[in-house]
């Protein structure tokens, strides 16, 4: 498998972002719902939803996501609202560590995304107050690698990439 594209984020003083890399595997997998639930469950992200991708700045402080794009496209801001502006489409993954803001810019009526979480841990949904913000970053620090890449499985580049 090729490796993923790679973002990287700082802090941005409102959304704390990662010392990890973003990763997205385009065009890497059925643009259908259901095999990307079975994909991600079987490399161990489970808790899984179907839905889109808010459209305020938000992150996760307490666990790493990916999304799959089961149908349409979109434009995502990563990173805070001085991020990067990417355009996702079906069939594609992204992987974003705990911390990193995400924003959906626009999106086709016919947007699905189907997302997960590693052994489908619990998640909040941080805007990035500034009162929370040192035990935001506390979380983000103590959130576990996942045992497993959503899509490659043990094999795949995610541990390389994050370890």
């Amino acid at each position: 498998m090729a490796d993923p594209e790679t973002f990287r984020f700082a802090d941005d003083g409102v959304i704390p972002n990662s010392t990890l890399p973003l990763l997205l595997y385009r065009t890497v997998l059925p643009a259908d719902p259901a095999a990307m639930e079975r994909t991600f469950m079987t490399n161990f992200w489970s808790g899984g939803w179907r839905n889109g991708i808010f459209p305020f700045h938000h992150f996760h402080s307490n666990a790493h996501e990916v999304l799959g794009i089961a149908s349409g496209h979109a434009t995502v801001l990563f990173g805070g609202p001085d991020g990067r502006r990417v355009q996702v489409k079906a069939g594609d993954v992204v992987v974003i560590p705990a911390g990193v803001g995400h924003c959906r810019q626009a999106a086709s009526a016919d947007l699905l995304v189907v997302g997960a979480y590693p052994d489908g841990a619990d998640f909040d949904t941080c805007r990035g107050e500034p009162a929370r913000a040192e035990r935001v970053r506390r979380a983000i620090a103590a959130v576990r690698l996942p045992r497993c890449d959503p899509v490659a499985g043990a094999l795949g580049p995610l541990l390389r990439l994050w370890g």
